[in-house]
């Protein structure tokens, strides 16, 4: 049987890297912080928290998408791994904050993954 490629898992969290409280995002599984755009190499398919790997992924590059708005760029601390996933800047509740992704795409050219 396939597997889904996305669970919704829209759980609140704590970021681990900046300690702020992270709401639910409501229509998806948020999976980084809203204010310091880090996350964790938790997910081996969007939402299923099935990754071993546990590292600290940084924001390192975000690319502007036509049809999916943002797509931030993050490298796992731990393995290395690049990791992409949908901003969510236009979110009714703890938007992503846009002026640090905007700075992020600078840094992209390096990151077409």
């Amino acid at each position: 049987m396939e597997q889904k490629r996305f669970l919704k898992n829209d759980a609140g969290f704590v970021c681990a890297h900046c300690g702020r409280k992270v709401e639910p995002l409501g229509r998806s599984s948020r999976n980084h912080c809203p204010f310091c755009l880090w996350s964790l190499h938790v997910d081996v398919l969007p939402g299923d928290r099935a990754n071993p790997c546990h590292g600290a992924l940084r924001p390192v590059a975000a690319l502007a998408d036509p049809k999916k708005g943002y797509i931030l760029i993050h490298r796992c601390e731990a393995c290395g791994a690049l990791v992409r996933c949908r901003t969510a800047h236009d979110a009714a509740v703890q938007p992503d904050d846009i002026e640090k992704i905007i700075a992020l795409t600078a840094f992209s050219g390096d990151y077409k993954i």
